[in-house]
């Protein structure tokens, strides 16, 4: 009895045990569907929720990687709102190709990240006041170019968003093939690179990463750089998907993200998890949302309220392990 008892309570303390939850917890959610609802389960239903949720997952992974260092990004769904509106004056206004508009609006979210990430290290300040000002910034400035709907009519966009790439008898959009691709990339830097080595570090302890030679203010300003560039890329993909820019899109994505992330398994400390828990995390949101969309009595709110739950929940279980993870 003693030995299961031992066992059970190192699976709880391995690494992988939250992610292993939140897997277990999307096909028990799925299960249920298919069970409530025909044609559920279908193979495009579940290509669809990558296609509606690309831009949330490209903004998740960016997140995460910001969490693992023992931070947090509030600015990230203002950034996606400003790039939607930043893009959509170049190519309408403006005139601007439509690829360098493209270029244009990275590098000013990886910009923007960079700077909040500068501040954040060389002047000691708290990640949560840096970025909320950033928020609010960002924000403030869609509403500098204008405070209507901008309507996307480029031929190349119209395009993209009208691509369907066959999967298996399905299809899946442009936005979430280059989800799925940044998800790849990520999560093989964040195991294979000194960056990702340095990352989980200073997530880890700070100091210890000082005392053991690591470039800390460099991979911060990279972390929030990179933050930047996946809200800024999140933003791109949401052109394609609503084909406007407005100051109002994506209002609350950054708790949305925060909420993928924890409920894919990283710790909200730093320096404890994995990026593909943003898959899961983000699947785990998107099929509460289909659930509803399939029952169609209930109001969109229960989404919050189901994700306020289990956010309350994984934070409590990783409260309760954070004393077994080594630090």
């Amino acid at each position: 009895m003693s030995a299961v008892l031992t066992g059970a309570r190192g699976v709880a303390g391995a690494p992988y045990f939250t992610s292993v939850v939140t897997v277990i917890l999307l096909a028990v959610l799925l299960l249920a569907g298919g069970a409530a609802y025909p044609g559920f389960l279908s193979w495009q239903v579940m290509l669809n929720l990558l296609i509606d949720n690309a831009f949330l997952l490209v903004i998740a992974i960016g997140m995460g990687i910001v969490i693992l260092s023992g931070g947090i990004d509030l600015s990230v769904g203002s950034v996606l709102a400003l790039t939607t509106m930043v893009a959509a004056w170049l190519l309408g206004s403006a005139q601007w190709p439509p690829a360098v508009v493209i270029v244009a609006v990275l590098a000013l979210g990886a910009l923007f990240g960079a700077a909040q990430g500068a501040l954040i290290h060389y002047f000691q300040l708290q990640p949560f006041i840096v970025t909320l000002a950033g928020m609010f910034l960002a924000r403030g400035l869609c509403y500098l170019i204008s405070i209507e709907s901008i309507t996307i009519d480029d031929p190349l966009f119209v395009a993209i968003s009208q691509v369907q790439v066959p999967v298996l008898g399905g299809f899946l959009s442009v936005g979430a093939l280059v989800a799925l691709a940044l998800l790849a990339v990520t999560i093989w830097v964040s195991r294979r690179t000194a960056f990702g080595r340095a990352v989980y570090a200073i997530g880890g302890n700070e100091q210890s990463a000082l005392m053991m030679g690591l470039a800390v203010g460099r991979t911060r300003v990279l972390v929030y750089s990179f933050s930047g560039f996946c809200a800024a890329l999140g933003g791109v993909l949401f052109a394609f998907y609503m084909l406007s820019g407005y100051g109002q899109h994506a209002q609350g994505t950054e708790l949305d993200a925060i909420a993928a992330v924890v409920i894919g398994g990283t710790l909200l400390s730093g320096g404890y998890g994995y990026v593909a828990g943003a898959l899961s995390g983000v699947l785990v949101l998107g099929t509460i949302q289909t659930l509803i969309a399939f029952d169609g009595t209930l109001s969109s709110w229960w989404t919050k309220i189901v994700i306020g739950a289990l956010l309350f929940l994984f934070c409590v279980v990783q409260r309760l392990l954070s004393a077994r993870v080594p630090t």
